[in-house]
Order: structure tokens, then C-alpha cells, then sequence
């Protein structure tokens, strides 16, 4: 029980309230992009399909549907189903036995007695998360459509992935590299991103906060890589006009991250000084100098000052 209370104040600790300005902001743009579609629905095939694909060994959550029960009652449980589902949809409310949750510490990495190194899990309703699946899959399309997503992003969307984000980035840096130019990367690490991120805008995970994040490249003028939240910056620096690119975007960044109630882990923000000639050159988020670092692990990958990969 007494660890049970430490995690649970722990995670408690590391979210962020709710506030009024996010809330505004959904309610201001509710229903303006479908204007000249049909507005999504929830069919009973969909939910019939969802059903027959549940993975029976998965956990149930608070409400105790276990996922072989409603696999043998498909053509029994579809049905009303995909009405509360559609209902849920149009109204914009949640059954209350769906927005409750078991939740599960997952350790990390690190000291296991350090309640920072777990990461909550929550098990909810299977029924729940069926309809956030199947609506997820209408707000992908539309987000496709619509091209939300900016191209820097990698994460959950179609046809990009950890390895085309490494293969897009390592390519421009070592086309300028060849050319002879200095360049420097910044790591960049958001604190507890999954966790401090408003849960009243986040319900469906990765393609949600791939929404939430955005607008980041909003007036940057040096590039970004995104994955999820594992987030880089990089620019020529052999001219102070590259140097002091940077730095404001760095700026712009922080100040995103203050407008969003979100802070940068600065104890784990790194800077890669990569090329010859390269000044090293400090870089600040606030009043605090940026670290440098000799290598860093870029999506599971070693990355050295000379681009080098052979340290795996």
C-alpha cells in the first residue's frame, strides 16, 4: 500500500490541471472542418470488425469486459455497441464507465525505488478504446486529407517512421558537413511530454499529441525533426547569422512550450557540435547554458560528433 501511494503522488505530482484556454480553443474550431463532408460515423460492421480483432489476452479494465467474453458475443454486443459509440460521437459525452482506469507502473530504466522512473499505465474500458480506435481511424484520414500533420513529423503517420526521421535528418546533416559547413544539432527533451500534456485534448495517444505538437514549426527557420516528442533542432553555425538563427528558435520553442503549460528537461537537453571548424558555440533555454555532448543516442542510435554510427 505505502508503495502504491508513493507512485500515485508521484504521477499525480507530474500532470497538468485543466485550464480554460485549450478548452476555448477546441470549442472555437468544433465542427468547422467537416462542414463540407459527411460528418464520421460509427457503423455496426466497424465495431463487428474491431471485436473479432481483440486480443484476448490483453488486460480488462475497471469495468471487467474481458475481450474473449465480448469476441464470443460479436454478433450479439455489435449492435448496441456502435449506437452508444455514435451517440458518444454526436453528443461529445463519455459513458462514465469509460473514462475510468487501472493504473499500472511500468519501470523505465534506472533505480528502481525512484517513482520518477515509472511510467503510468492506464488499463480502461475495452469497449472504450474500441471506439477511440475506430474514431481514430476517421480523424487519421481526415488529418490526411487536411495535411495537419507538418512534414517534419514522423511519428504515427502513413508512410514515416523512426527510420525515415533518422535517414531524412542524417542526410541533411552530412550534405552539409560535405560541403565543408559546421553545423549543431540540439536535442531537445519535453518533461514527462505524455504525462503533463492537458488530458482534456489528449485521449487518443500518439496521433493526438502529433496534433498538440504541430504548431512548433511555427515560425522556425532552422530545422526540426520530430518524432513524437523526441524533438531536434539543427542549423549551419560557421556565421553568427546560423548561431543566432538557432538561438531564437530556440526562443520560439520555449515560449511554445510556456503557451502550452509544457517545460523543457534542460538537465537533458544536449547540443552535438558536428564538422570541422565547428566554434561550439553556447546556447541558452531561459538563463542556462545548453550541455554539449561528445555523442548522443539519436532513436535508439548512437550519433557522434563525426556522424559516426559504428558504436552500436
Amino acid at each position: 500500500m505505502e508503495k502504491a501511494e508513493v507512485l500515485n503522488d508521484f504521477f499525480d505530482s507530474v500532470f497538468t490541471s485543466k485550464g480554460s484556454s485549450h478548452t476555448a480553443q477546441v470549442t472555437e474550431g468544433k465542427g468547422r472542418d467537416w462542414e463540407n463532408e459527411e460528418p464520421p460515423t460509427v457503423g455496426e460492421h466497424q465495431v463487428q470488425d474491431h471485436l473479432r480483432n481483440l486480443k484476448v489476452h490483453k488486460s480488462m479494465g475497471p469495468d471487467e469486459m474481458h475481450m474473449q467474453v465480448l469476441r464470443e458475443l460479436v454478433d450479439e454486443v455489435a449492435r448496441p455497441l456502435s449506437i452508444i459509440s455514435e451517440k458518444s460521437w454526436q453528443s461529445g459525452e463519455v459513458p462514465t464507465d469509460w473514462k475510468g482506469g487501472n493504473i499500472t507502473p511500468i519501470f523505465k530504466k534506472s533505480k528502481k525505488e525512484d517513482p520518477g522512473n515509472y511510467r503510468p499505465v492506464s488499463l480502461t474500458s475495452v469497449p472504450g478504446k474500441m471506439m477511440e480506435q475506430i474514431l481514430l481511424e476517421t480523424m487519421l484520414r481526415h488529418m490526411e486529407n487536411k495535411e495537419v500533420i507538418d512534414d517534419s513529423q514522423h511519428s504515427f503517420t502513413r508512410d514515416k517512421s523512426c527510420l525515415t526521421n533518422l535517414v531524412a535528418f542524417c542526410d541533411g546533416v552530412t550534405a552539409s558537413v560535405d560541403k565543408g559547413r559546421a553545423t549543431d544539432v540540439i536535442y531537445l527533451d519535453l518533461c514527462k511530454a505524455f504525462d503533463t500534456v492537458p488530458h482534456d485534448i489528449l485521449v487518443l495517444g500518439l496521433a493526438l499529441f502529433n496534433i498538440f505538437v504541430s504548431d512548433t514549426d511555427s515560425g522556425i527557420k532552422c530545422t526540426l525533426s520530430k518524432f513524437a516528442n523526441d524533438t531536434k533542432l539543427c542549423g549551419v553555425v560557421d556565421t553568427l547569422e546560423g548561431r543566432d538563427a538557432i538561438q531564437r528558435d530556440l526562443g520560439r520553442l520555449e515560449r511554445w512550450a510556456r503557451a502550452n503549460r509544457m517545460k523543457f528537461n534542460k538537465a537533458k537537453c544536449k547540443v552535438l557540435h558536428v564538422g570541422r571548424g565547428n566554434p561550439k558555440h553556447d546556447y541558452r533555454l531561459s538563463r542556462e547554458c545548453t550541455e554539449s555532448s561528445p555523442e548522443e543516442k539519436d532513436l535508439g542510435v548512437l550519433l557522434d560528433e563525426k556522424l559516426n554510427m559504428s558504436w552500436q
